[in-house]
């Protein structure tokens, strides 16, 4: 349910009517609409009399919201939401790109890679320490070790780093990272999330292989029922009938999305895909379809890389594609192509 109400209400009255929500059990989200302050409340609705608090002189109107998720639907907070990552934002207008390789290998090669993606204008830096692989026999990250190479490469370069966390046993060793992604695989984990919930801390949150878009809210709602609102959906392509890509990407996905919660919402494109000449064209439709950033796979020698060589660009590669990004958003967006 939400309260709208009208400009510059009664503080005193405003403070009584949220009193007496609050005691019947509710949490109230506040935020700012355009012209109306919103009051979004969460919980059991259902013994709220609409009727009575419409009726109120600093009441606008009451709505009931049909949708499962509260937090993050739009319609409790109509404005964007921007997670801001060091001295770099997201959403609302900002545009980031988050860039590196699929697994940290060697302090020479994170630390290399950083500074082509940073150079190139990339302003995060990716790097999976934990990976989730089909195989057993495949190669499952350098785990601790990793994070401190991405430590490594954060005090070289000064990007912000993003890692992928695979159990909440490993949680400890996430405190000077940046960003936590929380991976396909993982997006219905209901434990990790509610846990990652209490950390306030930005969450990348990506979309399952075949999960729709409210299970995908849903999730997020998860963390953002623990109080953290700083979460990150990220469109990663969906599993499909074809098999040419390794996924198929879902860009509908980044303007559904937007329409229905104020959450930022990037694309990964390296993914959705699985072929690196198919990451700029498909970064360059996310761009074009609204998404708030991207986030690249990149790699010094992708042939020889321990895991998912094949969707890596080289970092010349990553260049050309920065630039292409550029130029596609100066023409539709902000009139300087500009990358938080």
């Amino acid at each position: 349910m939400i309260v709208i109400l009208k400009e510059h209400p009664n503080p005193k009255q405003l403070d009584n009517l949220k009193a007496w929500l609050t005691s019947m059990g509710l949490k109230i989200h506040e935020s700012d609409g355009v012209n109306h302050q919103i009051l979004g409340l969460v919980g059991d609705t259902s013994r709220v009399d609409i009727d009575l608090i419409q009726a109120l002189d600093i009441v606008e109107d009451v709505k009931r919201i049909q949708e499962p998720y509260k937090n993050a639907n739009r319609k409790f907070h109509p404005r964007d939401t921007v997670v801001t990552v060091g001295d770099t934002r997201i959403g609302g207008g900002h545009f980031a790109v988050i860039a590196g390789p699929c697994s940290v290998e060697s302090e020479e090669q994170i630390v290399g890679i950083a500074k082509a993606v940073k150079a190139a204008g990339a302003t995060l830096l990716r790097g999976g320490a934990f990976k989730p692989r089909t195989s057993p026999y495949a190669f499952q990250g350098l785990r601790a070790t990793g994070i401190e190479l991405l430590l490594e490469a954060k005090r070289e370069t000064g990007l912000p780093i993003v890692t992928e966390i695979m159990d909440l046993s490993q949680l400890n060793l996430f405190e000077d990272v940046d960003v936590i992604q929380v991976g396909a695989r993982n997006m219905q984990n209901f434990e990790m999330l509610k846990e990652l919930g209490h950390l306030h801390k930005p969450i990348l949150l990506k979309r399952g292989l075949a999960n729709t878009l409210q299970e995908l809210l849903m999730s997020a709602e998860y963390i953002m029922s623990g109080g953290d609102c700083e979460v990150i959906l990220c469109e990663r392509g969906i599993r499909t009938f074809e098999n040419y890509t390794r996924n198929t990407m879902d860009v509908s996905a980044i303007p559904a999305l937007h329409t229905l919660t104020h959450l930022p919402v990037i694309a990964d494109p390296s993914h959705a895909t699985g072929r690196s000449a198919m990451v700029r064209p498909m970064a360059l439709a996310a761009v074009a379809a609204g998404a708030d950033g991207l986030i690249i796979e990149v790699h010094n020698d992708p042939q020889h890389a321990l895991c998912d060589g094949p969707q890596s660009q080289t970092p010349e590669e990553f260049a050309g594609t920065m630039e292409k990004i550029k130029q596609v958003r100066k023409l539709l967006f902000d009139g300087n192509g500009g990358v938080e």
